[in-house]
């Protein structure tokens, strides 16, 4: 639906919240992060400026939504994909390609993640969701490192890889290979593996 057609009205009851996300989302994806305002989210899902308030306290708070599902997203995708393998390392090399991928596949998602500048003493549910996904990576690292301190660094330096990696991607560095996508997975997961057997016991 072109994004000046409004939706008719009544269409969004119990659906309100989903269908202000997806527009806020599109605002991302085209506008950017100052694009994203509550009245032109709004008028792309077709209601009125005080509607999104019913779900929402400010933009803030649309925004910390949209991280939460970035949150959730990411964590399924990482546990599919180290579920595929049971060495720990290359259970962590498979997350840093999962990693890659997700920005590759969600793209106003990953970048908001990083540039939404929310302030998670207000939004704790953002902080909850970050220590569960990087809890469930600590599992193979401590079975790699056997200590928590060295499963951690191991854990952000694979991560800080990955998402170098991923912006990389994002931003056409490696626009001149043939399949640039499984190029970034492949180096991604190539550093993770360089890492594991530099902090691994």
């Amino acid at each position: 639906m072109s994004p000046n057609v409004k939706r008719p009205s009544g269409h969004h009851h119990g659906d309100l919240r989903r269908v202000l996300e997806e527009a806020a989302l599109e605002l991302l994806a085209t506008k950017g992060i100052g694009g994203v305002t509550m009245a032109e989210a709004s008028r792309r899902a077709g209601v009125s400026v005080a509607a999104p308030y019913k779900h929402y306290a400010d933009r803030d708070a649309l925004l910390a939504a949209l991280v939460l599902r970035a949150f959730t997203e990411q964590r399924e995708r990482y546990r599919i994909a180290m579920a595929e393998v049971d060495d720990p390392g290359e259970q962590l090399a498979a997350f840093a390609a999962a990693y890659v991928r997700f920005a590759a596949d969600r793209p106003a998602l990953f970048t908001l993640t990083f540039a939404a500048g929310l302030d998670k003493a207000r939004f704790p549910p953002l902080a909850e969701a970050g220590q569960a996904l990087f809890a469930e990576l600590s599992v193979p690292a401590r079975a790699l490192c056997g200590d928590d301190d060295r499963a951690r660094r191991l854990v952000l330096a694979i991560a800080a890889c990955a998402h170098g990696q991923a912006v990389f991607l994002t931003e056409g560095v490696f626009a001149d290979l043939a399949d640039p996508l499984s190029g970034a997975e492949h180096e991604a997961a190539t550093a993770a593996a360089a890492l594991v057997a530099a902090y691994a016991e």
